[in-house]
């Protein structure tokens, strides 16, 4: 299918500070009536998981964390809260580097990536408590759910740091209604050569373009929605973009 000539971007206006518990679909869905966006089959909207996890009750108090005997041990090595650094622990399978001010995880979910996706920034205090957020238990079944309700493709991002590259980017943790991979192999090159090893990461190249309006502090915009893409591949969940243990050549 050819590539499309023109993309919009539109994020969605007046969403609120979400809350546990909150009908984050009704939110969006009121959103999209405020942008007077009707959505279209091929339409996708973005969903920052700051949102999805704060809707889904993710947010731990570390108050009430008691750190175990190898979270101090580790929290002494790279200079972090030893309870913080027993939440990271709770929510990964396996240390992937740890320097001073830095952990590399390996999420139970397969993602690699600083701090198992556990999070201080943008998460609200106003009590003096000490939160923290997590990412949801299964962001794709979170896609799923609102894509069921919302009628249209919905990929759930994350910022995640790269190896060799400087600076975070847009992911896609959860996906659904669109292939989170594009496989291209067999496809012609412009020259007519068959291409080979071409896998495109779509749900990751959507979720990378919406965070240019999300943006990573204070613009408040945690939904965006695409207009005008193509694809000709079958619903995949973004699941499918973690790479298998035997194909990794780093770790």
């Amino acid at each position: 299918m050819p590539a499309p000539g023109r993309l919009e971007l539109l994020a969605l206006p007046g969403i609120p500070l979400v809350r546990a518990g909150d009908d984050l679909a009704a939110l969006l869905a009121a959103a999209l009536a405020r942008a007077g966006a009707v959505p279209d089959a091929r339409d996708v909207l973005v969903v920052a998981q700051k949102i999805v996890s704060k809707a889904e009750g993710r947010m731990l108090d570390l108050a009430t964390v008691t750190p175990s005997a190898r979270a101090r041990t580790l929290a002494a090595a790279v200079g972090k809260d030893p309870r913080l650094v027993e939440v990271i622990l709770s929510e990964s399978v396996r240390v992937v580097r740890a320097r001073p001010g830095l952990l590399i995880m390996q999420h139970r979910l397969g993602f690699v990536m600083a701090n198992a996706g556990v999070d201080r920034s943008n998460v609200a205090a106003a009590d003096g408590a000490e939160r923290v957020l997590l990412l949801p238990r299964d962001p794709d079944a979170s896609a799923a759910a609102l894509r069921e309700r919302l009628g249209l493709p919905v990929v759930i991002s994350d910022s995640f740091g790269r190896p060799w590259r400087r600076g975070t980017v847009g992911v896609a943790i959860g996906a659904a209604g669109l292939p989170a991979l594009l496989d291209l192999r067999g496809r012609p090159d412009l020259f007519g050569r068959r291409l080979e090893v071409s896998i495109t990461g779509f749900a990751d190249e959507i979720a990378a373009a919406a965070s240019l309006l999300m943006g990573q502090g204070d613009e408040a915009q945690p939904a965006v929605l695409l207009r005008g893409l193509r694809w000709d591949a079958p619903p995949a969940a973004a699941r499918a973009l973690v790479r298998a243990p035997e194909e990794d050549l780093f770790r």
